[in-house]
C-alpha cells in the first residue's frame, strides 16, 4: 500500500525555517547567560559593597580594617541601628558610613545614643539631610572636588598625616569647640567637634581616604588610622534599608506631617539607585528610536504585482488553516454564508444589494424551493457552529442548498 504524504503548506514552517528564525535569539540568550555566569564568578566571594571593611575591591575598605586590626583595634561591622547604638561606649569609635541614608527618626535616635558618651563618632560625607540632627550647630555647604589638600590646623592627627586627598562636603560651625582642617574655599572638609566631659564627633566631607585604592596615597592611611584607631574598638555601621527601624518618619525635615523631598519618607523610586533609573530611561529611548527607525524603513504600503501566480485553491487552503489555527469558526462560518448568499441571490431574482437581507432573500428562496423560511434562516443567517464537525456540516448544507436552487 502506498502512503501519500501531503506537502507542507506556508502555514507549517519546516524545521530548517524554524531554526533560521530562532538561532539569533538563542545565540543572544546564550551570550547573556555566559556573561552573567562570568560576572557572578568574578565578583563573588570578597566583594561586598562600597566602604565595606570586608570588601577588597577598589571602593571597599578592607585595607584600613586590616591595618587597624594589626594595631590591636577590633573591627565590628553592624547593619542595624539597634546594634550601632548598643555598641556605643567610652572605648568605642562608631563610624557611620552613610548618614544621609538614615531616616530622621534614626538620626535622632543615633544622636541621643552617642550624646554624653565618652567615645568618638565619625560621620562620612554627612550632608544637609543628616548633619543638622547628628551634629547640631553644624551646617553642610556645597561639595567640592576631591583633591590633595593641606591640613592648616592644630589637630595632631592632621599635622602628622600632612596632605591628604579630601573634599566633598564642607562644614560651618556656630560657636562650637571645634577644630577645622583641610579647608576648601574657606570652609573645612574635616571638622572635629569636642564635647565637654564626653567624646567627640568627626565630620569628614568625603570618604575617599578609606577606599582601598586611595589608602596609600599621600597621608590618607595615617589620618584614617588616627581617626579610627583612637579607641580599642571600632564599630563600622553600614545603614541598610532592610533595617526594621528604617520606617518613614511621622514628620518631615521641616516638621510638617507629610515631610518633603529631603525628609525621611522615601518612595520606591527614591530607593532605586540613580544609575538604574538612567539605564531604564536610555533603554526606553533606544526602544522608541528603534521603533521609529523600523517604521520609516518599512515605508508606506504600496500595491505590487506578485512575482508568481498563486492558485485560488492554495489561497483558500491557507486562509482556512489560519482560521483553524485561531479556532475562528465564527469567521469561517460567516465567510461561507456570505459567499453562499452572494451566489444564490441572482438565481432567485434578488439584487446584490439585498442579497444579505433576510427579509428579502429568505422569501425568494422559500418560494423557489417550496421550503419553510425558518429552516432556511438558521442555515443562511444562523449562529456560529460549536465545533469543527458542525462547521463541515454547515459547508455541506450550503453546497446542497446552492445546487437545489440552481436545479429547481
Amino acid at each position: 500500500m502506498t502512503v501519500v504524504t501531503a506537502p507542507s503548506s506556508s502555514a507549517s514552517p519546516t524545521p530548517r525555517q524554524v531554526w533560521i528564525r530562532i538561532r539569533g535569539l538563542l545565540l543572544a540568550v546564550l551570550v547573556l547567560v555566559a556573561v552573567g555566569v562570568t560576572l557572578a564568578a568574578t565578583h563573588s566571594g570578597d566583594r561586598h559593597g562600597r566602604l565595606d571593611p570586608r570588601s577588597a575591591d577598589r571602593y571597599g575598605s578592607r585595607a584600613v580594617a586590616e591595618l587597624l586590626k594589626d594595631r590591636g583595634v577590633s573591627v565590628r561591622v553592624v547593619t542595624t541601628l539597634q546594634a550601632a547604638t548598643s555598641a556605643a561606649g567610652p572605648d568605642t569609635t562608631l563610624l557611620v558610613a552613610a548618614p544621609n541614608l538614615l531616616t530622621p527618626d534614626q538620626q535622632r535616635t543615633l544622636r541621643t545614643a552617642t550624646t554624653g558618651v565618652a567615645g568618638r563618632t565619625v560621620l562620612l560625607a554627612a550632608g544637609p539631610p543628616s548633619v543638622g540632627r547628628l551634629a547640631p550647630g553644624v551646617r553642610a555647604e556645597s561639595s567640592v572636588p576631591v583633591v590633595t589638600r593641606a591640613p592648616r590646623c592644630s589637630l595632631d592627627a592632621a599635622r602628622l598625616a600632612g596632605d591628604i586627598e579630601t573634599g566633598g562636603f564642607r562644614y560651618a560651625s556656630d560657636s562650637l569647640d571645634a577644630l577645622a582642617c583641610y579647608p576648601a574655599d574657606g570652609l573645612p572638609s574635616l571638622l572635629l567637634i569636642r564635647q565637654q566631659a564626653a567624646g567627640d564627633t568627626v565630620l569628614l566631607g568625603s570618604p575617599d581616604i578609606l577606599y582601598n585604592d586611595r589608602l596609600d596615597n599621600q597621608g590618607n592611611a595615617s589620618l584614617a588610622l588616627q581617626l579610627l584607631g583612637s579607641h580599642p574598638h571600632l564599630v563600622w555601621y553600614l545603614p541598610s534599608f532592610a533595617d526594621s527601624s528604617a520606617t518613614n518618619s511621622s514628620e518631615g525635615n521641616d516638621g510638617s506631617p507629610n515631610g518633603n523631598s529631603t525628609g525621611g519618607e522615601s518612595s520606591f523610586i527614591d530607593l532605586i539607585p540613580s544609575g538604574w533609573l538612567w539605564g531604564t530611561l536610555q533603554l526606553a529611548l533606544a526602544a522608541v528610536l528603534t521603533a521609529v527607525w523600523r517604521a520609516r524603513r518599512l515605508g508606506p504600503v504600496i500595491a505590487e504585482r506578485l512575482p508568481v501566480a498563486i492558485r485560488a485553491s492554495e489561497s483558500t487552503e491557507g486562509r482556512a488553516r489560519l482560521h483553524r489555527k485561531a479556532n475562528a469558526r465564527d469567521r469561517a462560518a460567516a465567510s461561507l454564508r456570505h459567499a453562499a448568499r452572494a451566489r444564490i441571490a441572482p438565481l432567485v431574482g434578488v439584487s446584490p444589494q439585498d442579497a444579505h437581507s433576510p427579509a428579502t432573500l429568505l422569501p425568494a428562496v422559500s418560494a423557489r424551493l417550496s421550503a419553510t423560511a425558518g429552516g432556511l434562516h438558521e442555515l443562511i443567517f444562523g449562529p456560529a457552529p460549536s465545533d469543527d464537525a458542525a462547521l463541515v456540516l454547515l459547508a455541506d448544507r450550503l453546497d446542497t442548498l446552492e445546487r437545489e436552487v440552481r436545479t429547481s
